[in-house]
């Protein structure tokens, strides 16, 4: 139906009628400039119709019916601040901001990034300075740290006014007491804060030195020379070793693998724990050693820097040739910094260095965070403040400014100080590090480690949760669950019949004798033009399991055992293909689990590299197969195939495993597909369609002349290689369907529901494919059983995206799937309505989504929601996240301490968010508004006595209190009750877990913070007041009344 909804809104007669006219108006102008005025005004009034139908937000005047779409409603418009209002409402901070940017992008002077030249070896032919290849995390530097630290302290009207109050004591005619009773908590506020930066700043630096620090071999004209990370150029050719960092963004020139490519660990740049496959140029892997990189002359053309880690456009050209040699270049090409060699040895050439590489480029600068309720206290101190303000007046006024009446005034101002005593700052921070104490020594969460001890508070408040996937949800291990053949289906607790079936099928064709090995060819030639006939049950569990077991691209990696020495290490023909050590890599797990299922029923991958693979049957023969063609998996085909010869029989085979949406019309009529991948679906398992077709040496040779052909195009490349490709893609038998799982950490279902009871929405940004990211969201119970999810059409323009959301529009309790691609365009177009209407689902699964992407993802909840978000995440692509998002929680796993290390808390497995909010985010926020309101109260009664000691006195501005004893009314003598409200306790850890509900009850009286900045402080201020003349009753279990499980709200801030 939405295909059939019309991009454009019906306008008035009126309207239709005077475009009419214009139209008229320029045909009867004929051919010249009237002409191309009226062409160029309908391209402008047609792009202006999607400005004039905004999407539909609202429930008012939504039918069913497709008219609706002609009728949408007009978008909201407010009305603009002109002047003097718009100055006042916030026009001055706009205008300072903008300054301030002004002058930053001045002083940095910021280059446009373009396409460079390299040349092989040679830095000094750059043209143009690029930046060094250090890594830099520091906030400041020896210059800006005081005063850095001091604004970010002191840009807050709390800590200013502290800081007014105790200067206007240097003053003799202020002067009220002691100086240090203002500056001793002062200081010890700001020795605290700065003592607290410098640590973190300090540690910052070690690590970013010890990367900076790290030694790579160079290879000059002179051999191998030795230097830092941090003195790489661009041009440089660069050797790094097995599992050694990638220091800069490079193109892979040569490898010490045979084949000619090598596998790289992406894990620190996207998130997948998969070994990546790349390719080195076959130009300079041909030459014969190594110094021969020098005797050429080669450069790299390589297009400008990019956000994008999956796609590169760049050219190797050789000169000195005859003909020249021209070589384009891919992602399969290149080697990113942060990523780890994985095998071999690799030697490449820089092209991207410090600032522009792919890995810094996607990571954000880490920002100060601080905590809600540190910015509620703030805006109520400014009403405290305005509060002195007109004591002050009303005690000059009732003193008849008799004498020197501003000196009294800015008198009373200081003696009534004390509403906003500065202990305030002293208390929290104290409770702060008490909350984080107990955090760490939570034996029920090992590990967990607080390294922003600012806002453990925000852990209270969390409305959105963020999560990846990889390492997060999942612990990234496939296990193979489900074999359907059509007629018979097998599950784990069958496999072993498989196994006989394996065995028993190879066992009848080993003991053919070899001599019949040449006849048997024709046969099966034969057999591909004559009609199917029924197999046995035998027969088709072993052609599946050859399938399986042939079409994928996985490769066997040996590693040497313990005492062996390196000549021996890689060599195949001393190598036990039974060896323990042997692992298997690949670009997806999936494809890996596929493998260790045919070895575990009998027919095991033994070697493989560009040319061919090798196959152990259960009686130990080896099987040789040459692959002739590989078509790797793509986001857009949603399916792989490989073309191999059986060097035995001769027989050529086509193998073709995808999704079902792609293998559904390319495989022979059947009845069971559809309704089985559906089952498998229900049940979380990611499904493949596995099917076969031989060829004749006839059709491999027609279908390879028409292939090379289509790969050696210029105009089109991609569309007549695909068609080609197609054209093998007909009437293809299906084997088998695969049904694999992804293994979850544990007890991610039963924490993602308490999160969910808890009033906490939960979306999941993942780097991986659709479907995998769908069958997760089912498995985790993300997205309940009962629950709908629409999956947000691939879209490229504005057109297409508003179709799309109006379509997303019609479903209501339905999870969202969208792309990150999609995403983009979305956001760009219709920014407020996509948020809106994806705040409004129980939950929302973006894939295929960047680093960056993921950050401007959480940042814009912040901004339309304005509601607290945390981002949790274990890998170095999540570190962007992690810092936009209020709150970010690290997990220490399998992709390292990246994530961990820049994260506000980290703990070791997903199960521990839920008593790490629970217990401990409910409790710091609790105790911290009791201990907040505790703090003012107490002010307050000083500065009531106060008032009434000089209004009998005949409005004297002199202090009733002197000297150490107002600093120790705010510190030794009243330190019991903060102690008590520090540690206080509602109700039992278990009780807090076991009723997740009460996590949710402490916004209860919060729903409209942040919804609006004009009302939401004052609304807080009303609240937190009503709230402290309530004092609920509980019986000695901690419960409400009438037997209520839920205790009472609690006679603090908000609750």
């Amino acid at each position: 139906m939405a295909d059939q909804i019309p991009l454009y809104p019906v306008r008035s007669a009126a309207a239709a009628a005077a475009s009419h006219r214009r139209a008229a108006y320029y045909s009867a102008t004929g051919p010249g400039p009237g002409a191309d005025r009226r062409g160029r005004y309908q391209l402008e009034d047609e792009s202006a119709h999607l400005d004039e139908m905004p999407l539909m937000m609202s429930e008012e005047g939504f039918e069913n019916d497709e008219s609706d779409y002609h009728t949408l409603p007009r978008a909201r418009i407010t009305r603009r601040k002109r002047g003097l209002e718009w100055f006042v409402c916030g026009g001055w901070k706009f205008l300072c901001t903008s300054c301030c940017d002004w002058l930053i992008n001045v002083c940095q002077r910021k280059k446009e990034l373009k396409a460079r030249t390299v040349w092989l070896g040679c830095p000094e032919k750059c043209e143009e300075k690029h930046p060094r290849n250090s890594i830099k995390n520091q906030k400041y530097n020896i210059f800006t740290f005081i005063p850095g630290v001091l604004y970010e302290q002191f840009k807050f009207f709390l800590n200013l006014y502290f800081l007014v109050v105790s200067c206007s004591q240097f003053v003799p005619a202020l002067k009220i007491g002691y100086l240090y009773t203002y500056w001793a908590p002062l200081g010890f506020v700001l020795a605290v804060t700065i003592a607290r930066e410098a640590i973190d700043e300090f540690r910052r630096f070690q690590r970013d030195k010890e990367m900076n620090s790290q030694l790579y071999s160079k290879l000059t004209v002179r051999g191998k020379v030795q230097v830092k990370s941090s003195d790489i150029q661009v041009g440089d050719l660069i050797i790094v070793e097995k599992n050694q960092r990638i220091p800069s963004d490079m193109v892979f020139l040569r490898t010490s693998e045979k084949a000619g490519s090598c596998f790289i660990r992406t894990d620190q740049l996207d998130g997948e724990t998969d070994w990546k496959l790349k390719v080195a140029v076959s130009c300079t892997q041909r030459l014969p050693a190594l110094g021969d990189l020098f005797s050429i002359s080669a450069y790299v053309y390589a297009q400008k820097p990019q956000l994008d880690i999956h796609s590169f456009e760049g050219t190797f050209t050789r000169e000195d040739s005859d003909p020249p040699i021209h070589e384009s270049l891919s992602i399969e090409n290149t080697l990113w910094a942060s990523t780890i060699v994985a095998s071999g040895t690799v030697i490449g050439v820089v092209i991207y260095t410090g600032k522009e590489t792919r890995s810094v480029m996607n990571t954000s600068n880490p920002k100060n965070k601080v905590g809600l309720l540190d910015l509620e206290l703030n805006q109520l101190t400014k009403a405290l403040f305005l509060a002195l303000v007109v004591l002050s007046i009303v005690m000059v006024t009732l003193q008849g400014f008799a004498g020197p009446w501003y000196r009294n005034l800015f008198r009373f101002l200081l003696l009534f100080s004390y509403i906003i005593p500065i202990s305030l700052r002293v208390n929290l921070d104290m409770g702060k590090a008490a909350y984080g104490w107990m955090i760490m020594k939570d034996e029920n969460i090992p590990g967990t480690v607080v390294r922003t001890s600012t806002i453990p508070e925000e852990l209270g408040r969390l409305v959105y949760l963020l999560t990846d996937k990889t390492g997060t949800l999942t612990q990234n291990e496939m296990v193979f669950k489900r074999l359907h053949l059509g007629t018979v289906s097998y599950g784990t607790d069958t496999m072993d019949e498989i196994q006989s079936h394996v065995l028993n099928s190879y066992l009848q064709v080993h003991s053919q004798p070899s001599g019949h090995n040449p006849s048997s060819a024709p046969p099966r030639r034969s057999q591909a033009s004559t009609p199917k006939v029924k197999k046995s049950v035998s027969s088709r569990i072993h052609e599946a399991v050859k399938a399986i077991a042939l079409c994928h691209n996985v490769t066997p990696v040996y590693e040497a055992r313990a005492g062996v020495t390196g000549e021996t290490e890689f060599a195949e023909a001393d190598q036990d293909f039974s060896d323990e050590n042997r692992t298997y890599q690949a670009s997806s797990p999936d494809e890996v689990a596929l493998v260790r299922w045919t070895e575990s029923v009998g027919l095991t991958l033994v070697s493989r590299d560009l040319a061919s693979m090798q196959l152990k049957t259960p009686s130990g023969q080896v099987l040789t197969y040459c692959i002739l063609q590989m078509f790797p998996f793509t986001s857009e085909s949603k399916r792989m195939g490989i073309i191999v010869r059986d060097e035995s029989t001769a027989e050529i085979t086509f193998y073709m495993k995808g999704a079902d949406v792609a293998m559904s019309t390319i495989v022979q009529y059947n009845d069971w597909l559809e309704e089985e991948c559906g089952n498998m679906a229900r049940e979380g398992l990611r499904t493949l369609v596995v099917a076969k077709r031989t060829l004749t040496e006839e059709q491999y040779q027609d279908f390879e002349s028409r292939y090379s052909q289509a790969k050696l195009s210029i105009h089109d490349r991609t569309l007549k290689v695909a068609a080609v490709v197609e054209s093998l893609e007909r009437e293809m038998e299906l084997l088998c369907l695969t049904g694999v799982e992804d293994q979850l950490q544990a007890d991610v279902r039963p924490t993602l529901e308490m999160l969910r009871n808890a009033g906490i929405k939960i979306w999941m940004l993942t780097g991986d494919k659709l479907e995998t990211a769908t069958c997760i969201a089912k498995s985790s119970h993300l997205v309940s059983r009962t629950q709908d999810i629409h999956i947000f059409r691939p879209v490229t323009n504005r057109g297409e995206a508003h179709l799309e959301l109006n379509a997303f529009r019609r479903k209501h309790d339905c999870a969202l799937v969208i792309s990150g691609d999609s995403l983009e365009v979305c956001l760009r177009y219709y920014e407020h309505e996509l948020v809106e209407l994806a705040c409004q689902c129980p939950a929302v699964v973006c894939c295929r989504c960047s680093p960056t992407q993921k950050a401007h993802i959480v940042t814009l909840l912040r901004q339309h929601t304005r509601k607290r978000t945390c981002a949790i995440g274990d890998g170095g692509n999540d570190v962007s996240m992690i810092q936009a998002a209020d709150c970010g929680i690290g997990i220490e796993g399998k992709e390292g301490k990246q994530a961990s290390l820049a994260a506000d808390f980290s703990i070791t497995q997903f199960r521990h968010i839920g008593r790490l909010l629970m217990v401990h985010g409910r409790n710091s926020y609790k105790r911290s508004a009791a201990l907040g309101q505790f703090v003012m109260h107490r002010g307050l009664i000083i500065s009531t006595m106060q008032a009434v000691f000089s209004s009998v006195f005949y409005f004297a501005s002199v202090p009733l209190y002197q000297g150490f004893l107002m600093v120790g009314y705010a510190t030794i003598y009243t330190m019991f009750p903060v102690f008590s409200l520090v540690l206080d306790q509602d109700v039992k850890p278990e009780m807090a877990i076991l009723y997740p509900e009460l996590y949710k009850d402490l916004t209860k009286f919060r729903g409209t913070v942040g919804d609006q900045h004009g009302s939401e402080h004052s609304s807080n201020e009303q609240t937190w007041s009503w709230n402290s003349s309530r004092q609920p009753t509980h019986d000695p279990q901690g419960r409400g009344r009438e037997g209520d499980p839920f205790p009472s709200r609690p006679s603090s801030f908000g609750f």
